[in-house]
């Protein structure tokens, strides 16, 4: 798999670390992110990510920066990307099954380097569910292309979302 990786230099630490262990793993690691201990704009790497994952250059993005928040907005801003934080292992789970996300971002100053590391491993290994979740990531390509979205019909009214399973 091809996967961008970008942050500022509040992310650095684990963007070197995480290049080691997805190389180790067999991946190419496209690095879009700041490689100095000086301040750095996250949106130019957020949108670096987002961009090569959006344009099918890679097969999935990773962005870091102290809060994840910042960064994964910028990415989140390039048309085809689908984007969130990770703050747990069920999230980076659901995020791949029920949202199709493409980029994972996460907060350095927030999470341990070992929890990061396993939620990266969870995302890039779970498959889109498809099915009625098609429908919700077509209205997100709707509302991209400025299109208005309604309510769809409900499939199963008992379906509720405890753990997202």
């Amino acid at each position: 798999m091809r996967i961008a990786i970008g942050n500022d230099r509040n992310g650095m630490e684990y963007k070197n670390r995480l290049i080691i262990h997805l190389e180790a793993l067999g991946h190419t690691v496209i690095n879009c992110g700041t490689d100095e201990n000086f301040p750095a704009d996250y949106p130019v790497h957020g949108e670096k990510v987002g961009k090569l994952v959006a344009n099918g250059e890679c097969d999935r993005g990773i962005v870091i920066c102290a809060t994840g928040i910042g960064i994964c907005i910028a990415a989140g801003k390039v048309k085809g990307t689908r984007v969130g934080i990770a703050y747990t292992d069920d999230v980076a789970k659901l995020m791949r099954s029920h949202n199709n996300a493409n980029i994972i971002g996460f907060g350095q100053d927030f999470m341990t380097y070992e929890e990061v590391e396993r939620r990266i491993d969870i995302f890039l290994y779970t498959d889109f569910a498809g099915g009625y979740h098609e429908t919700r990531i077509q209205q997100i390509r709707d509302l991209e292309d400025g299109k208005s979205i309604s309510q769809t019909q409900i499939i199963n009214e008992e379906n509720k979302h405890t753990k997202g399973y």
